[in-house]
Parts: C-alpha cells; structure tokens; sequence
C-alpha cells in the first residue's frame, strides 16, 4: 500500500473540546456531527488500522480572540516524543507580541516542533496587517512551514453572527502578502478555500513558497476547478489532509480512489510532496 502522510489533524480529546468552546458545538451541528471526545490513544489505534504512516497534529492558541485555554506547545511536543506516528505543530495567539515571538523560538528551539498553525477567523486577525510583521519575520527564521486556515471555516457556523468569527480574515489574497514579504517562509494554506478556491488557485500557482491541502473537504464536494489544478497546474504543491475528527482519513482516502488522478500524481498528493515540505 503507498505511504500516507496526514498533514492536518486536530486532537479528538477533551482538550479539542475546550479550546474550540460553544464555536466548535456550533460547527458539530452545521456538519451534523455527533463527536465526544477520545483519548489521543483512541485516535492513534484508528490512525493504525487506517494504515496512516505520519500525521501532523495541531496545537491551537487563540485565547485573546475567544478566550477558551489552547491546545498547548508542550502536551503536542509530549504526544510527538511519545508516538512516532505524529509530527507536531505549535501554535501561538499572535495578539501577544513579543510573548508570541519567544513561544514561536521556543517550540522549534527547546519542544523541537515541526512547524506551526494559525486558524485566522478563530484567533481573529489579519495575515497580511503589518503589525504582525515581526512574527512573520521570526517563523521565516526558524525555517520551519506555518499552516494558514483558507476560506470558509464551519467554527460558529450557522450561529446567530457566526460567533462572531470573521471570513474576511481567511481570504488567501492575505496570504499572498506574507509569501510576496517572506520568501523564505513556506506556506501552507489549508483546505480548498472556497468560495475564495480561485484567489488560492493564483496565489499558489504565483508563489513557489506557498503550498494547499485538502483538508476538510471529502474530495467528491472540492470544487471542479481545484480539481483540475491539483492534477495539473500545482500537482508539485497539494498535500493530503483529513481535517480530523471532522473528517476522517479513511473516508477521504475512499472518496479520493473513486477521482481519476493518475498514479504519479496520487503518490505526490499522499506523500511525496509532503515529504519534500517537510524534509522527511
């Protein structure tokens, strides 16, 4: 069987649960769900019997715009070192200055993680605002990919003002900036952003330091046009991701088989250009 990396996994446990708060139920009911949280041992079992190589799990940390606890640096570097399925991201509340630039140094530096997550319309900010510059310019020079949430999110979805949670903040065009300012700095800008899936298209066919996933999103629903890219065009820059628990890799992975990618081309989207992101 080929080799499959997940590259967007959010624990299922409790600690998913807190930080996501009454935004998260909300999303449970848009995408009719019915989750309780699991043991992360209860997530790796199912990783194993759905034959997942690598899987990237998400710390979370947007406690200035929600004011739930995050998912926290230091319980996914604990997971990491304890299970050689995961690689893990840190995150940080980039509303927090200068504290935010010294967690980003320490989680690469002293937790030794993989790279880092942003989710804009949760952590309620801009990409692309210059007072955000300085923490751009400190992820470029530890050198490891930072994950940005593109278009639609199903957090607060359906709720009376979304919860507040704000999609202006999830257009890739804002994305574009960062990569145009920070070349040096890989981006990865996860799910097929709709309904802005065409600025994402641009950004990541103009920028040779932006990369996309296709997560949260069984490949049947993803837009035609993204489709056709992910064959053609960008084939070198789509990642594999499940988006778990709200979508599981084994439905996404049957969902996939049904879409006429040719071998070389699946291979590059499972693993091989993850591999090459991720200097496995």
């Amino acid at each position: 069987m080929s080799t499959v990396i997940d590259t967007h996994v959010h624990p299922a446990n409790e600690l998913f649960f807190e930080q996501g708060g009454e935004s998260l139920e909300h999303a449970l009911d848009y995408f009719g769900k019915d989750l309780s949280p699991e043991p992360i041992e209860t997530t790796i079992e199912k990783y194993r019997e759905w034959d997942i190589d690598k899987a990237v799990l998400f710390a979370l940390d947007s406690r200035s715009n929600t004011g739930t606890p995050p998912i926290p640096n230091d319980w996914v570097a604990d997971v990491r070192d304890e299970h050689d399925l995961f690689m893990g991201y840190a995150s940080v509340d980039p509303h927090m200055g200068r504290a935010a630039r010294e967690e980003a140094v320490r989680a690469l530096e002293d937790l030794d993680l993989d790279g880092f997550k942003f989710q804009q319309a949760v952590q309620g900010f801009t990409p692309s605002d210059r007072r955000f510059d300085d923490l751009w310019d400190t992820l470029e020079d530890l050198g490891k990919p930072v994950l940005f949430h593109g278009g639609h999110t199903g957090i607060g979805a359906g709720s009376p003002g979304g919860d507040g949670l704000m999609l202006k903040h999830t257009r890739p065009i804002h994305i574009d900036e960062v990569a145009a300012r920070h070349p040096d700095l890989t981006i990865i800008i996860a799910h097929p952003a709709w309904p802005f899936h065409q600025e994402q298209l641009s950004v990541v066919t103009h920028k040779s330091n932006v990369y996309m996933d296709l997560s949260g999103w069984l490949p049947k629903y993803i837009p035609d046009e993204v489709i056709h890219y992910a064959k053609s065009r960008i084939s070198d820059k789509v990642l594999f991701g499940s988006d778990y628990p709200m979508v599981a890799p084994d439905d996404w992975l049957d969902d996939f088989e049904n879409l006429d990618f040719d071998e070389k081309t699946r291979e590059m989207i499972l693993h091989e250009n993850a591999e090459r992101v991720f200097n496995l």
